[in-house]
Parts: structure tokens; sequence; C-alpha cells
């Protein structure tokens, strides 16, 4: 296999530390050595042509080859086995309604949240349970990782450059989770957005913080969803009036309860689009009177459409805890959903 990337020589792996660190390689975190072989087996396992093309960023035409994604996924921690969902879900990030360019250099400080669905969580051994936007496992820390190192290296995202993030937050080292569809018997997220149940698939958005709610006093599904709708009303105040995709991660005490009443995803979508709406008045009360203007009365949503809300199973057993996952910039970047290692009409949704 022919690479075309430079290589370098280092006399041990604190050496190789102080290279990568040195160069503006990393992300402040130690990194596993790229070597030859551990490039190639990433290729291999994904079938891919070192030159496979993945695409090319609009703004700076930059290209973005399948072998230069496969040294940053190795320098991550993925193994080959994980590199097929970092090539999808870089080749998702690339789509125009992704807004590339605008999520990695805005001020606000977005990270891109990944969602995988389909048999290759379990070939990976992507956990959806316990801890699931942390460190719930390898394969989610990894993936998440890769796609972070991949714009730094690749497309030149770095802090006080590309990168004008005034804050960030810590989902830009890695916001990658698994759904938990053995334990839900809702659609999956990637079946909500057309993709056969058997069919692998990776969902990017390009999203603030998660912000944590919680509520373990009533069993209503409306009681419940209203919380997670307040805190999105609270992120239209606080944040951002334009309407985008929100996800909500719902783990299994409160999924139990919603799931009992006969409320699936569609259901959940369509109770919080009709309640998390505020109208513009309300930034007056959060210290931005002076852009109400004279349009106190019009009414802002959060989702533009019920289909705008991406539903997440996921999360540990116990505990009445739920996340709101909040866009970067509205309607101007959207969810992307693409199949894995297959072909879904050939092209995102």
């Amino acid at each position: 296999m022919q690479l075309a990337s430079k290589t370098y020589e280092a006399d041990d792996i604190s050496a190789v530390q102080e290279l990568y660190h040195s160069n503006g390689w990393t992300d402040g975190l130690p990194i596993v050595p790229p070597t030859r072989d551990a490039v190639e087996a990433c290729l291999e396992w994904a079938m891919t042509p070192p030159d496979t093309l993945v695409g090319i960023e609009p703004v700076r035409a930059l290209a973005v080859t399948a072998e230069k994604l496969a040294v940053n996924a190795v320098m991550a921690g993925c193994l080959p086995m994980h590199f097929p969902v970092v090539l999808t879900a870089f080749t998702a990030m690339m789509q125009p309604e992704f807004l590339l360019h605008g999520a990695t250099a805005s001020t606000g400080g977005c990270a891109i949240f990944v969602v995988v669905n389909g048999p290759i969580r379990r070939e990976i051994g992507a956990s959806g349970s316990f801890n699931a936007l942390g460190n719930s496992d390898r394969a989610t820390a990894v993936i998440g990782r890769a796609l972070r190192l991949a714009l730094i290296n690749i497309m030149e995202v770095r802090p006080g450059g590309i990168d004008r993030s005034t804050l960030g937050h810590p989902g830009k080292f890695t916001f990658c989770v698994a759904e938990d569809e053995e334990d839900s018997s809702w659609l999956s997220l990637s079946e909500q957005r057309g993709m056969p149940k058997e069919v692998s698939a990776v969902t990017v958005m390009a999203a603030g913080a998660p912000r944590q709610i919680m509520n373990e006093w009533t069993t209503d599904p409306r009681e419940i969803l209203e919380t997670f709708a307040a805190e999105m009303r609270a992120n239209l105040r606080h944040y951002s009036l334009h309407a985008g995709n929100y996800a909500l991660v719902i783990p299994k005490q409160l999924r139990e309860h919603l799931v009992a009443a006969g409320w699936s995803k569609s259901d959940i979508a369509a109770f919080i689009h009709e309640r998390a709406r505020i109208p513009r008045r309300e930034w007056a009360d959060v210290g931005k009177g002076s852009v109400v203007r004279d349009r106190g009365d019009s009414i802002y949503p959060a989702l533009e459409s019920p289909e705008h809300l991406l539903v997440v199973a996921a999360g540990g057993p116990a505990g009445g805890f739920g996340a709101i996952i909040p866009p970067w910039l509205g309607h101007k970047s959207q969810a992307v959903t693409m199949a894995i290692g297959a072909c879904v009409d050939c092209g995102p949704l």
C-alpha cells in the first residue's frame, strides 16, 4: 500500500509525544504513534485506498483523504474496527448542509455530536448505557476524538487560528454516543431518519454542551417531557432564538414511563415541538431587552418541525435524568445521517 504522508523518526515514545505536541498536532492529550502498519490496518479494514477523496471543504478548498483520516484515527487510539465509523462520520460532516467551516470557525464553540446506530455498535463494543455521554467505552471515546484530531491536523482547526471559540466545551475532546437499541422498544435514531434497521449508521450534529435535567417525581409523559421542553426554552432565552436540531438523550428510567404510556419517538417529537417555544419578549427577562423592539409577541419555536428533534435512547438503567443537546446555530447547520459501509440511496439524509 502506497502512503503519501511524511514520516518521522523518534528515539522513544516520549520523543514522539514531544514531537507531536511541539508541532500542534494534538488536542493536548498524549497520542498513539501513527505507524505505517497501524494506518494501513485501518484502511484495509475499511477496504478503502489511501488516496480515496472523502471530500473537499468548500470554503478553503481543503481535500480530505482516507489516509489522512486514518492517521488521525490511529493517533486518537482507534483500532482498525473503529475506522469505518470515523470515515463515515467525517464524510457526513463534509456535506454542505452540515456547514463544517462555520461550525469549526465560529466563536460559539460547538463540538461534533456523534450518534452511532446499528450492528456495528456491538462489533466495536460501543455502550449506550452507564455514563453514555462520558467515558462509557473505548470505541465512542476514540471515535469522537479522531474527528477532533482530524479537524486540527487536516483543516487546521486550532484554537486562536481557524477555531475562534470563545469558550468551547469538553465535547470538543470527544462527543460520541451509541444508542441503547437492545434495551429500547423505540425505533433507533437512524431508523427514524430513514435507514433500514439492519444497516449501521452514524449521525453528526454541530452541538452545544449537554444540559442535564432531572424529574423523578412523576410517571406522566407530559410532565416528564415538559422538563425537557423547559430546558429547551431556557436555551432559546439564554443562547439563541434560532430553530434547529436538538437532541434529547433519554435514559431507561424515564424511557420506561414513556414506553409504558405508549409514547413513541414521534409522539415525543410532536409534544416537544409544540411546547419548546417562547415569545421574543422573554428576552427582556434575561437582559436582552434591547433587541426585543416591536417584535415581542413573535413566537420562536426551538424546532422548525418535529422531524428536527433527535431522540436518543441512552444512559444508565437508574436515575430520572436526561439531557438536552442544543444546536450550534439553528437551521444553518443541519444534522446528517449516513450509512456505514453501505449505499442507502447513496446520499446523506
